[in-house]
């Protein structure tokens, strides 16, 4: 088979978990096709290049293989080459680290104490005892008397 569409390819890719997911990034204009915004149904071949857009990342693939048939994970290395350019994994990385702040693992949401302390942290209380009233007046008349 030397072309197959590109919902169904980036589903036999692995790319995105169901179909229906691939359709809806493509109707959404998150995919494009050698620089070209794709549809779900625009053929894909061996050789183009597929940016598929996962906010804040956008990765790319070469297709190697066009099938339409999920294979297994051992497979995709043989349907498909990998890309993306490493300025893409670290602002992955930044995102992951400025995202917010570490809290243990399986420990869920936060409650409304540690809300209102992570509120009182970064909150700036500092400044409701700082004077912002300069008197500029004053200061003008003083040089121009000297």
């Amino acid at each position: 088979m030397a072309e197959a569409r590109i919902d169904k390819w980036m589903w036999a890719a692995r790319i995105f978990k169901t179909r229906t997911i691939a359709a809806e990034a493509c109707k959404k204009g998150r995919v494009a096709i050698n620089g070209a915004q794709a549809k779900p149904a625009r053929t894909v071949k061996p050789g183009d290049v597929v940016q598929v857009r996962k906010p804040p990342v956008t990765y790319s693939f070469k297709v190697l293989q066009a099938i339409e048939k999920r294979v297994g994970a051992k497979l995709v290395p043989e349907i498909m080459e990998n890309v993306t350019t490493p300025d893409q994994y670290e602002l992955l990385e930044m995102s992951r680290i400025s995202g917010f702040v570490n809290r243990a693992k399986g420990t869920g949401r936060p409650t409304k104490k540690d809300r209102r302390d992570l509120d009182e942290f970064f909150a700036p209380g500092y400044t409701d005892d700082f004077d912002f009233d300069f008197d500029f007046d004053d200061e003008e008349e003083e040089e121009n008397k000297e």
